[in-house]
Protein backbone atom coordinates (compact mmCIF):
# COMPACT_ATOMS: atom_id res chain seq x y z
CA UNK A 1 0.00 0.00 0.00
CA UNK A 2 1.16 3.54 -0.84
CA UNK A 3 1.61 5.60 2.02
CA UNK A 4 -1.85 7.62 2.94
CA UNK A 5 -1.53 11.22 3.88
CA UNK A 6 -4.38 11.56 5.93
CA UNK A 7 -6.60 8.86 7.97
CA UNK A 8 -7.75 6.10 6.61
CA UNK A 9 -12.08 4.88 6.26
CA UNK A 10 -13.96 2.03 5.43
CA UNK A 11 -17.17 2.78 3.07
CA UNK A 12 -19.15 -0.53 2.20
CA UNK A 13 -21.85 -1.05 -0.17
CA UNK A 14 -24.01 -4.64 0.74
CA UNK A 15 -26.01 -4.64 -2.55
CA UNK A 16 -28.66 -7.09 -3.70
CA UNK A 17 -25.78 -9.39 -5.32
CA UNK A 18 -22.51 -8.79 -3.10
CA UNK A 19 -20.78 -6.64 -0.63
CA UNK A 20 -17.81 -4.47 -1.93
CA UNK A 21 -15.52 -2.64 0.64
CA UNK A 22 -13.17 0.35 0.00
CA UNK A 23 -10.52 1.64 2.30
CA UNK A 24 -10.27 5.42 1.43
CA UNK A 25 -7.82 7.82 2.19
CA UNK A 26 -9.41 10.65 3.88
CA UNK A 27 -7.16 13.46 2.42
CA UNK A 28 -7.33 12.65 -1.22
CA UNK A 29 -10.30 10.22 -1.54
CA UNK A 30 -7.90 7.76 -3.19
CA UNK A 31 -9.06 4.38 -3.30
CA UNK A 32 -5.53 2.57 -1.49
CA UNK A 33 -7.67 -1.05 -0.92
CA UNK A 34 -10.43 -2.62 -2.27
CA UNK A 35 -12.39 -6.25 -2.23
CA UNK A 36 -15.79 -7.91 -3.26
CA UNK A 37 -18.08 -10.73 -2.17
CA UNK A 38 -21.11 -12.47 -3.51
CA UNK A 39 -24.07 -13.44 -2.06
CA UNK A 40 -26.75 -15.69 -3.24
CA UNK A 41 -30.50 -14.44 -3.76
CA UNK A 42 -33.23 -16.99 -4.12
CA UNK A 43 -35.52 -17.02 -7.64
CA UNK A 44 -39.34 -18.23 -8.08
CA UNK A 45 -41.87 -16.10 -6.51
CA UNK A 46 -39.63 -14.16 -3.96
CA UNK A 47 -36.31 -12.62 -4.02
CA UNK A 48 -34.77 -13.40 -0.36
CA UNK A 49 -31.01 -13.67 1.48
CA UNK A 50 -29.90 -14.93 4.38
CA UNK A 51 -28.32 -12.06 6.08
CA UNK A 52 -25.58 -14.29 7.77
CA UNK A 53 -24.33 -14.14 4.14
CA UNK A 54 -23.87 -10.77 3.76
CA UNK A 55 -21.49 -10.89 7.20
CA UNK A 56 -19.30 -13.49 5.29
CA UNK A 57 -19.16 -11.25 2.56
CA UNK A 58 -18.32 -8.30 4.47
CA UNK A 59 -15.31 -10.00 6.09
CA UNK A 60 -14.14 -11.73 2.96
CA UNK A 61 -14.48 -8.17 1.22
CA UNK A 62 -12.19 -6.80 3.94
CA UNK A 63 -9.74 -9.29 4.07
CA UNK A 64 -8.69 -8.53 0.36
CA UNK A 65 -8.22 -5.22 1.20
CA UNK A 66 -5.54 -6.13 3.81
CA UNK A 67 -3.44 -4.47 5.84
CA UNK A 68 -5.35 -1.10 4.88
CA UNK A 69 -8.73 -2.13 6.64
CA UNK A 70 -6.53 -3.00 9.70
CA UNK A 71 -5.27 1.16 9.91
CA UNK A 72 -9.01 2.37 9.52
CA UNK A 73 -10.28 5.02 11.75
CA UNK A 74 -13.85 4.79 10.73
CA UNK A 75 -16.35 2.98 9.27
CA UNK A 76 -19.29 3.32 7.30
CA UNK A 77 -22.08 0.47 5.90
CA UNK A 78 -24.41 1.62 3.11
CA UNK A 79 -27.17 -0.98 2.24
CA UNK A 80 -29.58 -2.02 -0.15
CA UNK A 81 -33.28 -0.08 0.97
CA UNK A 82 -36.29 -1.48 1.85
CA UNK A 83 -35.01 -5.25 2.91
CA UNK A 84 -36.88 -7.04 5.93
CA UNK A 85 -34.08 -8.71 8.58
CA UNK A 86 -36.05 -10.45 11.43
CA UNK A 87 -33.81 -11.34 14.14
CA UNK A 88 -34.14 -13.40 17.24
CA UNK A 89 -33.42 -13.23 20.85
CA UNK A 90 -30.10 -14.10 20.41
CA UNK A 91 -29.69 -12.03 17.40
CA UNK A 92 -30.00 -14.39 14.96
CA UNK A 93 -31.97 -14.45 11.63
CA UNK A 94 -35.20 -15.48 11.74
CA UNK A 95 -35.44 -16.83 8.71
CA UNK A 96 -34.03 -15.50 5.24
CA UNK A 97 -34.61 -11.88 4.55
CA UNK A 98 -37.02 -9.91 2.23
CA UNK A 99 -35.32 -7.90 -0.24
CA UNK A 100 -36.75 -4.79 -1.54
CA UNK A 101 -37.51 -7.03 -5.34
CA UNK A 102 -40.05 -9.39 -3.65
CA UNK A 103 -43.29 -8.62 -4.60
CA UNK A 104 -45.25 -10.67 -2.89
CA UNK A 105 -46.83 -7.97 -0.46
CA UNK A 106 -48.60 -6.63 -3.66
CA UNK A 107 -51.89 -7.21 -2.05
CA UNK A 108 -50.61 -6.10 1.64
CA UNK A 109 -49.58 -2.86 0.28
CA UNK A 110 -52.90 -2.07 -1.94
CA UNK A 111 -54.68 -3.20 1.55
CA UNK A 112 -52.52 -1.00 3.72
CA UNK A 113 -53.16 1.79 1.40
CA UNK A 114 -56.89 1.97 1.85
CA UNK A 115 -57.08 0.88 5.58
CA UNK A 116 -55.04 3.85 6.66
CA UNK A 117 -56.84 7.11 4.91
CA UNK A 118 -55.60 5.89 1.14
CA UNK A 119 -52.95 7.86 -0.80
CA UNK A 120 -52.78 11.27 0.42
CA UNK A 121 -52.84 10.12 4.16
CA UNK A 122 -49.58 8.48 3.57
CA UNK A 123 -48.11 10.51 1.10
CA UNK A 124 -48.54 13.25 3.93
CA UNK A 125 -47.59 10.94 6.88
CA UNK A 126 -44.51 9.27 5.28
CA UNK A 127 -43.66 10.74 2.11
CA UNK A 128 -44.50 7.83 -0.02
CA UNK A 129 -47.12 5.67 -0.85
CA UNK A 130 -46.23 2.12 0.49
CA UNK A 131 -45.65 -0.15 -2.80
CA UNK A 132 -44.61 -3.76 -3.09
CA UNK A 133 -41.17 -3.18 -2.39
CA UNK A 134 -41.91 -0.86 0.98
CA UNK A 135 -40.69 -2.99 4.46
CA UNK A 136 -43.83 -2.54 6.04
CA UNK A 137 -45.95 -4.07 3.24
CA UNK A 138 -43.37 -6.86 3.83
CA UNK A 139 -44.16 -7.32 7.29
CA UNK A 140 -48.06 -7.04 6.91
CA UNK A 141 -47.27 -10.23 4.20
CA UNK A 142 -44.58 -11.97 7.26
CA UNK A 143 -47.46 -11.87 9.90
CA UNK A 144 -50.44 -12.91 7.24
CA UNK A 145 -48.18 -15.51 5.61
CA UNK A 146 -45.61 -16.65 8.83
CA UNK A 147 -47.23 -16.05 11.99
CA UNK A 148 -44.71 -18.28 14.14
CA UNK A 149 -41.85 -15.67 12.25
CA UNK A 150 -43.88 -12.77 13.61
CA UNK A 151 -44.18 -14.66 17.48
CA UNK A 152 -40.31 -15.15 16.79
CA UNK A 153 -38.70 -11.95 15.87
CA UNK A 154 -37.34 -9.97 18.80
CA UNK A 155 -35.70 -7.13 16.59
CA UNK A 156 -36.46 -6.14 12.92
CA UNK A 157 -33.64 -4.30 10.75
CA UNK A 158 -33.09 -3.42 7.75
CA UNK A 159 -29.94 -4.84 5.76
CA UNK A 160 -27.01 -1.90 6.55
CA UNK A 161 -28.89 -1.68 10.26
CA UNK A 162 -27.67 -5.86 10.29
CA UNK A 163 -24.33 -5.60 9.53
CA UNK A 164 -23.93 -2.21 11.61
CA UNK A 165 -25.53 -4.01 14.47
CA UNK A 166 -22.97 -6.69 14.17
CA UNK A 167 -19.98 -4.18 14.24
CA UNK A 168 -21.17 -2.32 17.39
CA UNK A 169 -23.42 -4.67 19.10
CA UNK A 170 -26.29 -1.35 18.93
CA UNK A 171 -29.20 -1.50 17.39
CA UNK A 172 -29.48 2.23 15.00
CA UNK A 173 -30.57 3.41 11.61
CA UNK A 174 -30.71 6.67 9.86
CA UNK A 175 -32.62 8.74 8.24
CA UNK A 176 -32.28 7.77 5.06
CA UNK A 177 -32.92 4.39 4.96
CA UNK A 178 -35.95 4.68 7.43
CA UNK A 179 -37.53 6.55 5.18
CA UNK A 180 -38.09 3.58 2.98
CA UNK A 181 -39.86 1.58 5.66
CA UNK A 182 -43.17 2.90 5.60
CA UNK A 183 -43.20 3.21 9.37
CA UNK A 184 -41.07 6.59 9.97
CA UNK A 185 -43.20 9.92 9.37
CA UNK A 186 -41.36 12.23 7.43
CA UNK A 187 -43.02 15.34 8.60
CA UNK A 188 -42.20 14.64 12.76
CA UNK A 189 -38.91 12.38 11.82
CA UNK A 190 -39.85 9.54 14.37
CA UNK A 191 -41.68 6.05 14.31
CA UNK A 192 -45.28 6.46 13.17
CA UNK A 193 -47.27 5.00 16.18
CA UNK A 194 -50.62 4.81 14.03
CA UNK A 195 -49.22 2.96 11.41
CA UNK A 196 -46.82 0.59 13.63
CA UNK A 197 -50.10 -0.25 15.85
CA UNK A 198 -51.93 -0.78 12.71
CA UNK A 199 -49.52 -3.97 11.41
CA UNK A 200 -48.78 -4.92 14.61
CA UNK A 201 -44.93 -4.15 15.08
CA UNK A 202 -43.66 -2.79 18.65
CA UNK A 203 -41.77 0.37 18.12
CA UNK A 204 -39.17 -1.63 20.96
CA UNK A 205 -38.21 -4.05 17.68
CA UNK A 206 -36.94 -1.38 16.05
CA UNK A 207 -33.81 0.64 16.06
CA UNK A 208 -32.79 3.87 17.17
CA UNK A 209 -32.36 6.71 14.44
CA UNK A 210 -28.95 8.14 14.70
CA UNK A 211 -29.06 11.74 13.44
CA UNK A 212 -27.28 12.87 10.87
CA UNK A 213 -23.06 12.91 11.48
CA UNK A 214 -23.56 10.94 14.88
CA UNK A 215 -21.65 8.52 15.99
CA UNK A 216 -23.22 5.22 15.91
CA UNK A 217 -20.96 3.33 18.19
CA UNK A 218 -17.29 1.59 17.98
CA UNK A 219 -16.20 -1.33 16.69
CA UNK A 220 -16.72 -4.16 19.76
CA UNK A 221 -14.25 -6.56 20.74
CA UNK A 222 -15.38 -9.89 19.25
CA UNK A 223 -15.76 -10.21 15.81
CA UNK A 224 -14.14 -11.67 12.64
CA UNK A 225 -12.81 -8.52 11.31
CA UNK A 226 -9.55 -6.81 11.07
CA UNK A 227 -11.31 -3.72 13.17
CA UNK A 228 -9.73 -2.57 16.00
CA UNK A 229 -11.93 -2.49 18.79
CA UNK A 230 -13.09 1.34 18.99
CA UNK A 231 -12.94 2.34 15.32
CA UNK A 232 -15.68 4.65 14.71
CA UNK A 233 -18.91 3.55 13.04
CA UNK A 234 -21.04 6.39 11.48
CA UNK A 235 -25.11 5.35 11.41
CA UNK A 236 -24.61 4.08 7.68
CA UNK A 237 -27.41 4.56 5.12
CA UNK A 238 -29.03 3.07 2.21
CA UNK A 239 -27.52 2.76 -0.98
CA UNK A 240 -29.47 5.70 -3.05
CA UNK A 241 -28.60 8.42 -0.02
CA UNK A 242 -24.88 6.75 -0.03
CA UNK A 243 -24.86 7.07 -3.63
CA UNK A 244 -26.12 10.94 -3.72
CA UNK A 245 -23.81 11.48 -0.81
CA UNK A 246 -20.93 9.48 -2.84
CA UNK A 247 -21.08 11.90 -6.07
CA UNK A 248 -21.81 14.95 -3.28
CA UNK A 249 -24.50 16.20 -5.50
CA UNK A 250 -26.11 19.81 -4.76
CA UNK A 251 -30.22 20.32 -4.61
CA UNK A 252 -31.71 19.73 -8.08
CA UNK A 253 -29.06 17.87 -9.95
CA UNK A 254 -30.82 14.91 -11.46
CA UNK A 255 -29.31 11.46 -10.98
CA UNK A 256 -30.23 8.02 -12.41
CA UNK A 257 -29.03 5.10 -11.60
CA UNK A 258 -28.25 1.90 -13.64
CA UNK A 259 -27.79 -0.75 -11.91
CA UNK A 260 -29.93 -4.53 -11.12
CA UNK A 261 -32.76 -1.46 -10.09
CA UNK A 262 -33.05 1.62 -11.43
CA UNK A 263 -33.82 4.85 -10.22
CA UNK A 264 -33.91 8.55 -10.47
CA UNK A 265 -33.56 11.54 -7.84
CA UNK A 266 -32.38 14.64 -6.67
CA UNK A 267 -31.43 16.23 -3.66
CA UNK A 268 -34.32 18.40 -2.39
CA UNK A 269 -34.31 21.21 0.18
CA UNK A 270 -38.65 20.60 0.28
CA UNK A 271 -39.92 17.41 2.28
CA UNK A 272 -41.58 15.67 -1.03
CA UNK A 273 -45.41 14.21 -0.65
CA UNK A 274 -46.97 12.73 -4.01
CA UNK A 275 -50.12 10.99 -3.35
CA UNK A 276 -49.68 9.20 -7.01
CA UNK A 277 -47.09 6.94 -5.58
CA UNK A 278 -44.62 7.77 -8.42
CA UNK A 279 -42.30 10.05 -6.49
CA UNK A 280 -41.00 7.98 -2.93
CA UNK A 281 -40.26 10.67 -0.48
CA UNK A 282 -37.44 9.55 1.24
CA UNK A 283 -35.20 11.59 3.58
CA UNK A 284 -30.79 11.89 2.34
CA UNK A 285 -28.23 11.38 5.11
CA UNK A 286 -27.69 14.66 5.51
CA UNK A 287 -30.96 16.68 6.73
CA UNK A 288 -32.35 16.88 3.19
CA UNK A 289 -34.99 15.17 1.78
CA UNK A 290 -34.37 12.99 -2.11
CA UNK A 291 -37.43 12.71 -3.87
CA UNK A 292 -37.01 9.19 -6.03
CA UNK A 293 -37.97 7.08 -8.42
CA UNK A 294 -37.68 3.40 -8.79
CA UNK A 295 -38.09 0.96 -11.66
CA UNK A 296 -37.83 -2.77 -10.48
CA UNK A 297 -36.08 -3.80 -14.23
CA UNK A 298 -33.34 -2.26 -15.39
CA UNK A 299 -30.16 -3.35 -16.19
CA UNK A 300 -30.34 -7.41 -15.19
CA UNK A 301 -33.70 -7.66 -17.50
CA UNK A 302 -32.06 -6.35 -20.01
CA UNK A 303 -29.12 -8.50 -19.62
CA UNK A 304 -31.65 -11.40 -19.83
CA UNK A 305 -33.44 -10.68 -22.65
CA UNK A 306 -29.80 -9.66 -24.21
CA UNK A 307 -29.13 -13.80 -23.04
CA UNK A 308 -32.11 -15.15 -24.46
CA UNK A 309 -31.40 -13.34 -27.67
CA UNK A 310 -28.02 -14.73 -27.69
CA UNK A 311 -26.24 -11.23 -28.07
CA UNK A 312 -23.66 -9.04 -26.85
CA UNK A 313 -25.51 -6.66 -24.46
CA UNK A 314 -23.91 -3.60 -26.74
CA UNK A 315 -25.13 -5.16 -29.74
CA UNK A 316 -28.62 -3.09 -30.40
CA UNK A 317 -29.75 -1.75 -34.23
CA UNK A 318 -32.07 1.03 -34.50
CA UNK A 319 -35.61 0.16 -35.21
CA UNK A 320 -38.34 2.23 -35.73
CA UNK A 321 -42.01 -0.52 -34.70
CA UNK A 322 -41.09 -2.61 -31.67
CA UNK A 323 -41.91 -2.26 -28.19
CA UNK A 324 -40.58 -4.62 -25.46
CA UNK A 325 -41.88 -3.68 -22.45
CA UNK A 326 -39.10 -5.25 -19.28
CA UNK A 327 -41.20 -6.18 -16.73
CA UNK A 328 -39.53 -9.40 -15.78
CA UNK A 329 -39.90 -9.34 -12.27
CA UNK A 330 -43.24 -6.93 -12.10
CA UNK A 331 -43.42 -3.10 -11.61
CA UNK A 332 -42.87 -0.24 -9.20
CA UNK A 333 -42.50 2.71 -11.64
CA UNK A 334 -45.29 2.45 -13.06
CA UNK A 335 -46.89 0.58 -10.41
CA UNK A 336 -47.91 -2.97 -11.82
CA UNK A 337 -46.56 -5.56 -9.62
CA UNK A 338 -48.36 -8.81 -11.07
CA UNK A 339 -46.84 -7.18 -14.45
CA UNK A 340 -44.47 -9.25 -16.92
CA UNK A 341 -42.30 -8.43 -19.98
CA UNK A 342 -44.42 -7.51 -23.42
CA UNK A 343 -43.49 -7.36 -26.58
CA UNK A 344 -45.39 -5.40 -29.35
CA UNK A 345 -44.53 -4.17 -33.10
CA UNK A 346 -43.15 -7.81 -33.81
CA UNK A 347 -42.71 -8.57 -37.44
CA UNK A 348 -40.68 -10.79 -40.34
CA UNK A 349 -37.74 -7.94 -40.56
CA UNK A 350 -37.06 -7.77 -37.04
CA UNK A 351 -34.07 -8.27 -35.83
CA UNK A 352 -32.45 -9.32 -32.80
CA UNK A 353 -30.65 -6.32 -32.18
CA UNK A 354 -33.68 -4.40 -32.48
CA UNK A 355 -35.67 -6.52 -29.92
CA UNK A 356 -32.69 -5.32 -27.61
CA UNK A 357 -32.75 -1.90 -28.42
CA UNK A 358 -36.33 -1.87 -27.68
CA UNK A 359 -35.66 -3.20 -24.06
CA UNK A 360 -32.90 -0.84 -23.80
CA UNK A 361 -35.58 2.12 -24.65
CA UNK A 362 -38.97 0.27 -22.24
CA UNK A 363 -36.50 0.32 -19.53
CA UNK A 364 -34.87 3.94 -19.71
CA UNK A 365 -38.76 5.22 -20.90
CA UNK A 366 -40.07 4.09 -16.93
CA UNK A 367 -36.98 6.07 -15.39
CA UNK A 368 -37.49 9.10 -17.54
CA UNK A 369 -41.35 9.28 -16.93
CA UNK A 370 -40.41 9.69 -13.06
CA UNK A 371 -37.94 12.51 -14.18
CA UNK A 372 -39.63 15.11 -13.86
CA UNK A 373 -42.02 14.63 -10.96
CA UNK A 374 -38.75 14.06 -9.33
CA UNK A 375 -36.62 17.05 -9.94
CA UNK A 376 -37.55 20.68 -8.14
CA UNK A 377 -39.67 23.07 -10.57
CA UNK A 378 -37.15 25.75 -10.22
CA UNK A 379 -33.69 23.30 -11.11
CA UNK A 380 -32.10 23.74 -14.54
CA UNK A 381 -33.76 21.79 -16.99
CA UNK A 382 -30.64 21.65 -18.95
CA UNK A 383 -28.01 20.76 -16.68
CA UNK A 384 -26.11 17.94 -17.25
CA UNK A 385 -28.33 14.47 -16.16
CA UNK A 386 -25.18 12.35 -14.05
CA UNK A 387 -25.41 8.16 -15.21
CA UNK A 388 -24.41 6.29 -12.68
CA UNK A 389 -24.42 2.47 -11.66
CA UNK A 390 -23.48 -0.65 -13.72
CA UNK A 391 -25.12 0.73 -17.01
CA UNK A 392 -23.77 3.77 -17.02
CA UNK A 393 -19.93 2.86 -18.52
CA UNK A 394 -22.13 1.47 -21.14
CA UNK A 395 -22.34 2.48 -24.73
CA UNK A 396 -25.81 0.89 -25.58
CA UNK A 397 -27.29 2.67 -22.28
CA UNK A 398 -25.30 6.02 -22.74
CA UNK A 399 -26.65 6.66 -26.35
CA UNK A 400 -30.41 5.71 -25.19
CA UNK A 401 -30.43 8.12 -21.99
CA UNK A 402 -29.26 10.59 -24.64
CA UNK A 403 -31.77 9.91 -27.79
CA UNK A 404 -34.58 9.84 -25.00
CA UNK A 405 -33.77 12.12 -22.32
CA UNK A 406 -32.43 15.19 -25.07
CA UNK A 407 -30.65 16.13 -22.18
CA UNK A 408 -26.45 16.04 -21.67
CA UNK A 409 -25.26 13.43 -19.97
CA UNK A 410 -22.33 13.37 -17.30
CA UNK A 411 -20.60 9.72 -16.29
CA UNK A 412 -18.56 10.25 -13.04
CA UNK A 413 -15.52 8.34 -13.58
CA UNK A 414 -15.47 7.00 -10.02
CA UNK A 415 -16.52 3.81 -9.54
CA UNK A 416 -18.78 2.32 -6.32
CA UNK A 417 -20.08 5.37 -5.48
CA UNK A 418 -22.39 3.49 -2.80
CA UNK A 419 -19.23 2.91 -0.64
CA UNK A 420 -17.65 5.92 -1.62
CA UNK A 421 -20.69 7.59 -0.43
CA UNK A 422 -20.18 5.24 3.42
CA UNK A 423 -16.77 6.24 3.12
CA UNK A 424 -17.56 10.09 2.93
CA UNK A 425 -20.04 9.46 5.90
CA UNK A 426 -16.89 7.72 7.84
CA UNK A 427 -14.67 10.52 6.84
CA UNK A 428 -16.79 13.15 8.38
CA UNK A 429 -16.66 11.43 11.51
CA UNK A 430 -13.04 12.31 11.45
CA UNK A 431 -12.89 15.51 10.06
CA UNK A 432 -16.41 17.26 11.29
CA UNK A 433 -17.21 18.19 7.48
CA UNK A 434 -20.44 17.61 5.58
CA UNK A 435 -19.95 14.51 4.07
CA UNK A 436 -21.42 15.61 0.82
CA UNK A 437 -18.89 18.57 1.05
CA UNK A 438 -16.10 15.64 1.73
CA UNK A 439 -16.87 14.21 -2.00
CA UNK A 440 -16.70 17.33 -3.24
CA UNK A 441 -13.22 17.53 -1.94
CA UNK A 442 -12.49 13.87 -3.32
CA UNK A 443 -14.51 15.60 -7.16
CA UNK A 444 -16.17 12.21 -7.66
CA UNK A 445 -18.53 13.42 -9.94
CA UNK A 446 -15.94 14.52 -12.42
CA UNK A 447 -16.50 12.89 -15.97
CA UNK A 448 -16.65 13.24 -19.50
CA UNK A 449 -20.80 15.48 -20.59
CA UNK A 450 -21.72 13.75 -23.59
CA UNK A 451 -23.83 16.09 -25.55
CA UNK A 452 -27.96 16.71 -25.40
CA UNK A 453 -29.22 15.13 -29.29
CA UNK A 454 -32.90 15.94 -30.16
CA UNK A 455 -35.57 14.19 -27.82
CA UNK A 456 -36.33 11.07 -29.71
CA UNK A 457 -40.60 12.04 -29.22
CA UNK A 458 -41.63 9.42 -31.55
CA UNK A 459 -40.44 6.36 -29.64
CA UNK A 460 -41.28 7.56 -26.48
CA UNK A 461 -45.34 8.25 -27.92
CA UNK A 462 -45.27 4.74 -28.99
CA UNK A 463 -43.70 3.03 -25.99
CA UNK A 464 -46.26 5.43 -23.90
CA UNK A 465 -49.10 4.22 -25.98
CA UNK A 466 -48.35 0.79 -26.07
CA UNK A 467 -48.47 1.06 -21.90
CA UNK A 468 -51.89 2.71 -21.74
CA UNK A 469 -53.10 -0.01 -24.33
CA UNK A 470 -51.55 -2.78 -22.30
CA UNK A 471 -52.61 -1.29 -18.92
CA UNK A 472 -55.58 -3.94 -17.82
CA UNK A 473 -53.62 -6.75 -19.38
CA UNK A 474 -50.19 -5.59 -17.11
CA UNK A 475 -52.59 -5.26 -14.03
CA UNK A 476 -53.99 -8.44 -14.11
CA UNK A 477 -50.68 -10.77 -14.67
CA UNK A 478 -50.16 -13.48 -16.39
CA UNK A 479 -51.09 -15.89 -13.71
CA UNK A 480 -54.49 -14.23 -13.77
CA UNK A 481 -57.59 -16.36 -16.21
Amino acid sequence: MSAAEGPLVVGVDTSTQSTKALVVDVATGRVVASGQAPHTVTSGAGRESDPRQWWDALTEALRQCGQAAHEAAAVSIGGQQHGLVTLDAHGEPVRPALLWNDVRSAPQSHRLTEELGGAKFWAERTGSVPAASFTVTKWAWLAEHEPEAVRATRAVRLPHDYLTERLTGQGTTDRGDVSGTGWWASGTEAYDEEILAHVGLDPALLPRVVRPGEVAGTVRGSHELPFSKGTLVACGTGDNAAAALGLGVRPGTPVMSLGTSGTVYAVSRRRPADPTGIVAGFADARGDWLPLACTLNCTLAVDRVATLLGLDREAVEPGDGVTLLPFLDGERTPNLPNASGLLHGLRHDTTGGQLLQAAYDGAVHSLLGALDSVVDEDADPSAPLLLIGGGARGTAWQRTVRRLSGRPVQVPEARELVALGAAAQAAGLLTGEDPAAVARRWDTAAGPVLEAVERDEETLARIAGVLSDAAPLLERGPDTA
